[in-house]
Formats: structure tokens, sequence, C-alpha cells
């Protein structure tokens, strides 16, 4: 076989005659695919299925249908995404879910497609406009930027298009809410690709669209989501502004996640301008809103999870980085990572803040050897946003230049040649 088995390309997926198949659950034509990508002859697909040559032609050739209990064999054999088909644990194979989340791969394929211009826009679109960038999150973990970028603009476009037809039926505010969500993550693609000018273009839709939703939380989410960008962006004074613009849509009573995740924002904010007594005062507020939180069943949407203690030890990391307490620094980043391990690009982040606290401590060798994994994960998953750390990272060194500080220059210069 020429290719390793399960292992083909998330963009694969989304390509126009495999979302088909996948919004029909026809698997013959996934397995066609999936046949072809991979180069195999039908014997080689046979094994991979677990079945006889014979047996694989007859469903090839659509003269065998197969039980759903045999789709789901299959698809855990040859690599086919469960969730894809909308298939989990026996039983849960409602044809109606299975119907819906057909439609969002088959949107999710018509990447510069113009619809009919006669569409029908019912209460199934807002929730299919949603699934579709909650499907380009979960990519957006281990998936370089660039290969996701044209995916996000299009869903951008294809909500707006959608909303253009329904903007005076009663599911425009629905739709208006999942193209702020849509505008929301490629904002964030384009943060990650370090292109901030495309990246505040697309923060500004998403908040202006939740605002004319009438989702005050949405709102506040996006303004807190810019705000941290600017914080990255080297801007607090901004970002601070900007945070005292998302509390007013949050309102006088905003739900306890939403406060404790504004306040390590703010912690941090506080902390880059180097105003020490207001970010462990922010720190507090968020450490009490936490606790608050916990007694919570479920975050408020557009929360997915709990703001937790482990997410606030991240936020103290980061804080006690931009205060200068090294110690405080580690020991905070070791709790937070002994919950979750984050994902790839979030990791080679962090490594670059751990790095900063280890050089601030002494420990010179250990830190450039943090920053140069970052450097290999910022180039590996094409993440400018990891490489533009590692580079503010030795920018903002002023230690001995070791071996370890020569090979890591070296690398860098390599990364712009």
């Amino acid at each position: 076989m020429t290719q390793t088995q399960g292992h083909l390309p998330p963009q694969f997926w989304s390509t126009p005659a495999v979302a088909a198949a996948l919004a029909e659950c026809d698997l013959a034509a996934i397995l066609a695919e999936i046949r072809q990508a991979n180069g195999w002859t039908q014997a080689e697909l046979a094994e991979a299925v677990g079945y006889s040559q014979s047996w694989v032609s007859k469903v090839l050739r659509g003269r065998l249908p197969l039980t759903v209990d045999q789709v789901r064999e299959i698809s855990i054999r040859i690599g086919v995404p469960l969730h894809m088909l909308r298939f989990g644990a026996r039983g849960d194979d409602d044809p109606t879910k299975r119907r819906e989340f057909g439609k969002a791969v088959a949107l999710t394929a018509l990447v510069g497609v113009a619809l009919p211009k006669r569409a029908e826009v019912d209460e199934t679109t807002a929730p299919t406009l949603t699934s579709i960038t909650g499907a380009q999150r979960r990519l957006e973990a281990n998936t370089p930027a660039r290969e996701l970028a044209k995916g996000a603009m299009a869903h951008v476009d294809l909500a707006s298009r959608i909303l253009n037809r329904a903007s005076r039926s009663h599911f425009a505010g629905d739709i208006r809410a999942g193209l702020s969500e849509a505008a929301g993550f490629a904002a964030w693609v384009h943060a990650d690709m370090h292109d901030t000018g495309t990246a505040r273009t697309y923060y500004r839709l998403a908040i202006d669209s939740a605002r004319q939703a009438g989702h005050s939380l949405l709102a506040g989410y996006m303004i807190g989501s810019l705000a941290a960008f600017e914080i990255d962006a080297d801007d607090p004074t901004l970002a601070l502004g900007l945070l005292a613009h998302a509390r007013k849509e949050l309102g006088e009573r905003p739900p306890a996640t939403a406060r404790a995740w504004m306040s390590s924002i703010e912690a941090l904010g506080h902390a880059s301008a180097h105003d020490a007594p207001s970010a462990l005062m922010a720190l507090r507020m968020a450490e009490s809103a936490v606790t608050a939180s916990e007694r919570a069943t479920a975050p408020p949407w557009p929360w997915v999870f709990p703001f937790d203690h482990a997410k606030l030890a991240g936020y103290r990391a980061l804080v006690m980085v931009r205060l200068d307490r090294p110690e405080e620094a580690v020991a905070a980043f070791a709790e937070s990572l002994s919950s979750a391990q984050p994902a790839a690009k979030q990791r080679g982040v962090l490594m670059t803040e751990i790095a900063t606290a280890k050089a601030l401590s002494g420990h010179h060798d250990e830190a450039f050897h943090l920053a140069s994994n970052a450097l290999t994960v910022g180039i590996t998953y094409g993440s400018e946003r990891v490489i533009h750390r590692a580079r503010r990272f030795r920018r903002t060194y002023n230690g001995p230049k070791t071996a370890s500080v020569r090979a890591f220059d070296e690398r860098l210069q390599a990364t712009l040649l």
C-alpha cells in the first residue's frame, strides 16, 4: 500500500466528492475516493476493510447495501472520522442529525461556489453554519493556518451570502451569530499567520455581527478575543480599553465564566503594561469568579469549555513572566500543565513563555532549548505566531551568548532564508 491506512490529510474530507458522499452517508463513494487517494488496488482496499475482494466489488458497484453496523465497522478500519458520519455510540444514529451534519459537510465543500439563488433557509441553517466553524476549530490545533485560511474566508463569505437572503426572516439573528463565530475563527487563523491587519478586519466583522444579532455574550466574547490579540501584538493600553467595552457588552451580571476569562485577560494586559498592583488585583477577581463558576452545570455559550483553575494557572504564569517573577511563573506553568496538555501550536506558544521565565532565572541553556523546540513547532505547523514568539524571546534576551544561543540564532536565520 502506498499510504498508511487512516492517515489521509485533513483537507481530504472537505473535497467536493468526499463531502458530497459524507452528506449522503454513501460509504461506497467514500471508499472509492479513499482507494484513489491512497493509490490502492481493489484487493488492497479489501484487505484494509477486512472483507473479500468480491464483497468490496459489489459494494463499490452499489449492488450490496450495508447495515449501519457495517458502515461503522468499516469506517473505523479505513480511518473515516466517525463524527463526520454522525456515528457515535451504538444507538446514536439519529437520521435527522445525520442529515443535518451531512448538510454541514456539503456546505464546507462549497469553497468559492455560489449557492442556488433560492436555497432554503430554515431552522437548521444557523446550527449548520456553527457546526462548520466547530469542525474548522477542531482541525486548527494541529493544522497549518495557511491550509485553513481559504476555507475559513470562504465560510465567512458563505455565511454573509446566506444572511443577505435571510436578513428579513426570523432566522436572521441566529445566522448573524453564526457569521460572527465564522469571522472570529477567520480572525484567529490570520492571527496565527501573523497577518494582523486581516485578523483585525475579521474581528471587527465578528463584533459587528454579534451586536446586530443581539447576543451580548457573543459580542463581549469577540471584543475580549480582540483584546487578547492586541496584548499579543504588544499594545496593552488599547487592549485594556477594549476590555472596558467588553464589560459593557456583558452587562452588570455576566456569568461567572465570562468574568473569570475577562479578568484573566485584564490581568495579562496590566502585567504587559507593567502595572503589578492592577494585574494582581485582576487575578484575585478571576480566582473568585472561577470558584463561582464551578457551581454552574455548563459554561454559557459561546464558551465551550469551563474556565477552571488550570486555565487560570496558565494566565497567572503569563502574568508572572511579564512581571519578572520567574519562580512563580514556572510554578504556575507546572500547575496548569499538570491538568491538561495543550495542542501542538499552543504548546509552542507556552514553550516560549516558559523559556522567558527560565532565562530570567538564569537557566539560559534550558531556556534556549525550550525556545528551539518552540521554533520547531512553529516551522512544523506553519505557525507564524509561534515563530514570532520565538523571535521576540530572542530579541528581549540580554544574557551571555553561549553555544546554545548561537545555535538558536543559526536556526532562526534559517527560517528567514
